[in-house]
């Protein structure tokens, strides 16, 4: 009996050992979540390196307001999937659009295009603004 406890121990030490990366390294996990928009105000404020701030409403959505420091990538443009695939996806994301539907696709392309930081704003910008939330209007 003893022998198949260590024999179980053993095997699950085995697995356990095989859930990490080739290298002997851990594999990090992706960080792709919706949070409030209090949570992606705490994200702004925090500041990480290198944030992006992506707003994938079209260009006259975004010219009729903005979060600070964003920048828009039109998700109804034909180049869309191309250009979302061009950005790092080392670099953490903060993304939303209107009201959460555009970004919650465009989460789920990122997803699977292996970005390792996407935080999609529960909501976008119509449920940011009214938690009272600045937007820029230029």
């Amino acid at each position: 009996m003893a022998k198949r406890g260590l024999l179980a121990l053993l095997a699950l030490a085995l697995l356990a050992a095989g859930c990490g990366g080739g290298d002997g390294t851990a594999t990090v996990e992706a960080v792709i979540e919706t949070i409030s928009p209090a949570d992606a105000s705490s994200l702004l404020a925090s500041a990480p390196t290198g944030l992006v701030v992506l707003d994938v409403r079209t260009p006259e959505e975004f010219a009729a307001g903005h979060l600070a420091g964003a920048v828009g990538l039109d998700f109804y443009a034909a180049t869309f999937a191309d250009d979302l695939a061009a950005l790092d996806r080392e670099a953490p994301y903060l993304l939303y659009c209107r009201s959460g539907n555009r970004s919650a696709e465009a989460r789920e392309m990122m997803r699977s295009l292996g970005f390792r930081e996407v935080h999609e704003v529960d909501g976008g910008i119509v449920a940011w603004a009214e938690a009272g939330l600045p937007v820029v209007v230029p």
